[in-house]
Parts: C-alpha cells; sequence; structure tokens
C-alpha cells in the first residue's frame, strides 16, 4: 500500500506557530499534498453516498441540538480508520509536538470530522470554546475542495477578537490549505458556497480528567 505524502514541512509548520502566537490564528496553503487531498476528498464522497454523514449540531452534552439557524452542514467523525485518516492524524500530531514545545499550551489529543456544506450551507459567527469551560484550545481546518474559484464564496470569515467588528481575513476553501486558530478567541463564520464545500475540521484539546470524571473524547 503506498504512502500518502504530506507536505507540511518546518517551514509550514514554523508559520504556523508564528501566527498563533502573534495573532492567534495562522493559514498556510498547500499545506498537504494533493494526493492526500484527493484521497480524504474521495472518502468524503464514499462516506456520504454510503449515508454516513449527519447533520451537525450546536452544544455539548445536555445542551447538544440541531440549530438550522446558526449551521447546516453535515459532518462525519474520523476514527482513523483508513490510511488517508492516518497519514493526515500523523502529520497533525507533528504540529500538536511542535505548538507544545514552542508555545506551551499542553496539548493533548485531536478530535477532528469530515465536514460536507450542501450548496447554499453555513455556519454562523461563533467561538469553538467558551471561558475555559471547554477542553478546545487550538482549531484547525483542512479544506478539500478542487479546483475552487472565488465565484463558489463559501470561505472561511476570521474576527481578530471576540468582541471585533470588523473581520481581518477571509480564507477561500481551496484544497491543501491549513488554517489554525485559538478556539476560546478567534470568532470565525462559514460564508455559503454556490458548490458543495468539503473540509476537515478539528479540535486540539486539553485533557481534564480527575479522580471524579474521565474526559471524553468529544
Amino acid at each position: 500500500m503506498s504512502e500518502l505524502l504530506t507536505i507540511g514541512g518546518g517551514d509550514s509548520r514554523s508559520t504556523i506557530l508564528g501566527g498563533l502566537a502573534a495573532d492567534g490564528y495562522a493559514v498556510v496553503p498547500n499545506y498537504f499534498s494533493a494526493t492526500l487531498v484527493r484521497a480524504l476528498r474521495g472518502e468524503v464522497k464514499q462516506r456520504d453516498e454510503a449515508g454516513e454523514f449527519q447533520d451537525a449540531a450546536i452544544g455539548r452534552s445536555d445542551g447538544h441540538h440541531q440549530n438550522d439557524f446558526v449551521r447546516r452542514d453535515r459532518t462525519y467523525w474520523l476514527d482513523g480508520a483508513t490510511l488517508a485518516q492516518c497519514q493526515l492524524q500523523q502529520e497533525l500530531e507533528r504540529l500538536r509536538l511542535d505548538i507544545n514545545r514552542d508555545l506551551f499550551l499542553g496539548l493533548f489529543d485531536l478530535e477532528s470530522h469530515f465536514a460536507i456544506y450542501d450548496p447554499g450551507a453555513f455556519y454562523r459567527r461563533h467561538l469553538d470554546a467558551f471561558n475555559g469551560n471547554n477542553q478546545r484550545v487550538v482549531s484547525v481546518v483542512i479544506y478539500l475542495n478542487d479546483a475552487w474559484q472565488g465565484s463558489d464564496g463559501g470561505c472561511l470569515r476570521i474576527w481578530p477578537e471576540p468582541d471585533s467588528v470588523h473581520s481581518v481575513l477571509e480564507v477561500a476553501p481551496r484544497a491543501g490549505t491549513l488554517v489554525c486558530f485559538l478556539s476560546e478567541r478567534i470568532p470565525h463564520e462559514v460564508l455559503a458556497a454556490r458548490r458543495e464545500r468539503f473540509s476537515i475540521a478539528g479540535w486540539f484539546r486539553r485533557n481534564n480528567s480527575s479522580a471524579l470524571c474521565i474526559d471524553p473524547p468529544r
């Protein structure tokens, strides 16, 4: 079985580390190889055809529920069951170790899912973590979309702080791009696209297990 090579080398990881430290976010186009992205995109399509994706929800634990006014994507949680997933997780593990070494964030593990946004689907402005009550520390987004054009829409809009009025960046969801940002600090929004949009969303987490409570993976 051939290896699906990743591109994310030292220079790319240094860009991520510098952006997280200075601004709370970073974007690296072509972080992952076209071969790996193509394999992941193929897996998304196969699993979607098999009916394995579910409508996404918001909130956690008892507050977990669907809300079409907030988000309309469909998701499938990664479990490392394919070569492509393993290759992706290996590269993100290298990134996790670098972040811990340089930024001392205490990242313990990664949870992630595939996401499909059908034409017109969106995810309103939100934070991935709130006031220290969520174990998610650094969010990652990987895009899988081939030949994405500006007219296709579907950008990720980023604000610099939770109370910011004006956004600072819009990232087109082009294949191989990696976006990282601090989960509790950086608001973001997925704008509606005019064609089907594929991505992976993930979160590097702290482990808050104690003698009385086991920290679940998600």
